[in-house]
């Protein structure tokens, strides 16, 4: 039964390997042809033969590296939509990437429209491919046969239904730990995969133990402790191996690079995105007149407070009476009909490219919030306050993979996650899966009427 399992995992992989390197070779091919037919020949000093070769596979590397930031290969696990939208800007970035690069080896302006139009025919190849994909995936594959052991976890309906898992895995279990813990073989003998939601320590181990020796696949909740051990460093002590967990404890050459690239891109945003600041200004003072900007306290690295700047998206009495609110999103009758507009769009994140040049905030880490909301999360989450061991940012590892309205202790599991390895490469992949989830409408979804929110009040909406 094991040795089933795993062979019938390994020839899956390899499947699915072959499939998503066609949309990598055929777009590639379209480069190629383009670089070739019209590039060449107008090149300042053409290259050799490897030369050429080499553009044409920068372009794939830079293509397939997007494509996995942007999860445009998670065809087992996203919607048809979420894979071309994934692939459009893979192709977006490759492309313009690959121009850059093309300007700098020339030297001189080359014509961009034959890219252009080159990354329109690859887009009508993505798109096809993503659609045939996807089918090919679900009907070559049945759903692995799946079952669910909680603790205690009162949206594990959600889990299910809302976030859609029953549209990836055939979920035929759904015990309590308890329950399983009194089964002969814990009760998933004959499942493909187990999800482990919230369990401890100890019956989380025994029954992962229990999965890894007969070839199951385990999905687990992570607890607090457990993002710390990620950022763990093994050693070898006293004959042992032993790790060593430490808090947010980054290189200095990191924290200059992290501090580097703040302020470059910052300033660049700025002056790039000047004209829509300032349009976004006159609207604001034309709608009603008010203030153009919302300021309010928030808490940084070490709980430091600092002065948050936004575009203001709400009427001007919005918190008369001091008392924090939570956004209900599209039925938020407090929103203005502007601040519907550049809440949607994020634009009224944009002034706080001055909080990040003048050093309060980082363009990656965890959102700043209310010093008030974040006493109230602490009593009911002890954990709350390791978020600020780094500075925080405008986004982060919880806007990328999260929502608007997820909980309070996700929100916190991901920024944690963030927090135990720092690294500039992990920054620049949250940076560039930004722009995915800014046209994503579940990304600025309200949240219900006494939600609690880790990102809560009238103005802050990421």
């Amino acid at each position: 039964m094991k040795e089933e399992k795993i062979t019938k995992k390994r020839k899956g992989a390899i499947r699915v390997r072959l499939i998503d390197s066609i949309t990598a070779i055929l777009n590639t091919l379209c480069y190629g042809l383009i670089w070739y037919m019209y590039y060449v020949p107008r090149l300042y000093k053409p290259f050799f033969r490897k030369g050429n070769w080499f553009i044409i596979f920068l372009f794939f590397l830079l293509f397939v590296a997007f494509s996995r930031i942007y999860g445009s290969y998670r065809i087992s696990v996203s919607r048809t939509a979420e894979l071309i939208y994934g692939h459009f800007l893979a192709e977006i970035f490759s492309n313009f990437f690959i121009y850059l690069i093309m300007l700098l080896i020339n030297r001189r302006l080359l014509n961009p429209l034959p890219l252009i139009g080159t990354m329109i025919i690859e887009f009508i190849i993505s798109f096809f491919w993503c659609k045939a994909a996807h089918k090919w995936y679900f009907r070559t594959f049945d759903k692995q046969r799946t079952a669910i052991i909680w603790n205690e976890r009162e949206d594990l309906d959600k889990l299910i239904n809302e976030y859609g898992l029953n549209n990836y895995f055939h979920v035929e279990k759904n015990i309590s730990v308890r329950e399983s813990l009194s089964e002969e073989h814990f009760g998933i003998n004959d499942y493909d995969s187990v999800f482990l939601i919230d369990l401890n320590s100890h019956d989380r181990n025994s029954i992962m133990e229990y999965c890894v020796a007969e070839g199951i696949s385990v999905y687990l909740t992570p607890r607090f402790g457990d993002t710390m051990m990620w950022g763990s460093k093994p050693t070898h002590l006293l004959h042992l191996p032993i790790v060593r967990v430490d808090g947010y404890d980054p290189s200095p050459e990191f924290l200059f690079l992290k501090r580097f690239f703040d302020v470059i891109l910052s300033t660049l945003g700025i002056i790039i995105l000047s004209p829509l600041m300032i349009g976004t200004a006159i609207a604001i003072k034309a709608h009603d007149n008010g203030p153009v900007f919302y300021r309010q306290f928030r808490e940084t690295k070490d709980g430091r407070l600092f002065e948050l700047i936004k575009f203001r998206s709400m009427r001007v009495d919005a918190e008369k009476d001091g008392v924090a609110r939570l956004s209900t999103g599209e039925n938020d009758d407090r929103v203005t009909s502007v601040g519907r507009v550049i809440r949607r769009t994020r634009i009224d994140e944009l002034p706080q490219l001055f909080n990040i040049l003048k050093g309060d905030m980082s363009i990656v880490g965890p959102r700043p919030e209310r010093p008030e909301i974040s006493k109230q999360y602490a009593e009911n989450l002890p954990e709350w306050p390791l978020r600020l061991q780094c500075k925080c940012g405008l986004t982060g590892y919880a806007q990328v993979y999260g929502k608007y309205n997820t909980t309070p202790r996700d929100k916190l599991l991901m920024d944690l996650t963030y927090i135990s390895k720092p690294s500039i490469v992990e920054d620049m992949k949250i940076i560039f899966a930004t722009v995915k989830i800014l046209f994503t409408k579940e990304s600025t979804e309200g949240v219900k009427t006494g939600q609690m929110t880790a990102e809560s009040s009238g103005q802050n909406v990421n």
